[in-house]
Formats: structure tokens, C-alpha cells, sequence
């Protein structure tokens, strides 16, 4: 799944930013990365390829990441805009 390893690629990524916007683009390519890995969760279920439980264990972690990539980015940007 490129989508799941992208993630980690881009945030490492970020770490070389040039200024808090394109570090906050980055974050947001990521986090695009991390909408588009639970969508092949859900194809990797419906097609059988996982079990339930790997699903759920995945999706959650996905989840978690999704949530501390937005709460990065919204605390970056309401910093840029202070």
C-alpha cells in the first residue's frame, strides 16, 4: 500500500519545509495520503485480501494519525494567522 508508506515519507519530508506554509502543504499532502489509505483499507476488506480484525486495527491507526495531522495543522495555521 503506497498510500500508508507516503504517509511517514511525507512528514519526514516536512521536517525540511521551507517556512510554516510549506510545512503546513506538506501536512496537507499527507494527510490526503491518509484519506486515500482507508479507502484501500475498505477495498482490501470488501475484496477479502484482510480480515476484519487487521481492518480495524489499521483503519485505527490511520484514524490516530488523521487526528494528529489535522490538530497540527489547524494549531499551525491558527499560529500563522495570530
Amino acid at each position: 500500500m503506497r498510500s500508508g508508506t507516503s504517509i511517514g515519507a511525507n512528514v519526514a519530508e516536512s521536517r525540511n519545509a521551507q517556512g510554516e506554509k510549506d510545512f503546513i502543504n506538506k501536512l496537507n499532502i499527507t494527510l490526503k495520503e491518509a484519506d486515500e489509505t482507508e479507502f484501500w483499507l475498505k477495498k482490501l476488506l470488501h475484496g477479502d485480501y484482510i480480515t476484519q480484525y487487521q481492518y480495524e486495527s489499521m483503519y485505527q491507526d490511520n484514524d490516530e494519525i488523521v487526528k494528529i495531522l489535522t490538530k497540527i495543522i489547524k494549531t499551525m495555521k491558527s499560529k500563522l494567522n495570530s
